[in-house]
């Protein structure tokens, strides 16, 4: 990732507190070889992305899930924090998640219509993560 992904990150998950710690764990990306099509890319990045979650509760970001505003988002953070068990949050491949993995997410959440580069929505992410967090703790950081 470029060095401004990195510092971005950075920034955001060390605002986090202990009981609610980004980690950012990256998953080889299948290589793109003659003769390996879409389907199997993504099945073959699903099953690494699957080992890593374990049972964890998964988040899979997809354009087709279910588009929230941040104090949606504070709520749905709150909820997770009460299921005993880690949230995992998965952004595909280029060529997307596969649909097994899709069937296995706890829930499909769409960040925006648009097509973001993976770069700019491992930011995103972060920073939306601890403005939930900051909207749960009455932080003036979230303003409506």
């Amino acid at each position: 990732m470029p060095a401004w992904v990195e510092a971005a990150c950075v920034e955001y998950i060390k605002r986090m507190p202990r009981e609610l710690s980004l980690e950012i764990i990256e998953i080889k990306p299948e290589k793109r070889a003659a003769g390996n099509s879409t389907e199997n890319i993504q099945e073959l990045e699903a099953k690494r992305i699957l080992e890593a979650v374990g049972k964890d509760f998964l988040i899979a970001c997809d354009e087709r899930g279910q588009e929230i505003m941040t104090l949606q988002l504070a709520e749905k953070m709150q909820l997770w924090q009460t299921l005993a068990r880690d949230a995992s949050l998965v952004i595909g491949g280029a060529d997307g998640l596969h649909a097994s993995l899709k069937q296995r997410a706890d829930w499909l959440w769409s960040l925006s219509k648009l097509t973001l580069p993976h770069a700019f929505v491992r930011v995103l992410l972060c920073e939306q993560l601890y403005r939930a967090y900051s909207v749960n703790q009455n932080h003036p950081y979230h303003r409506e």
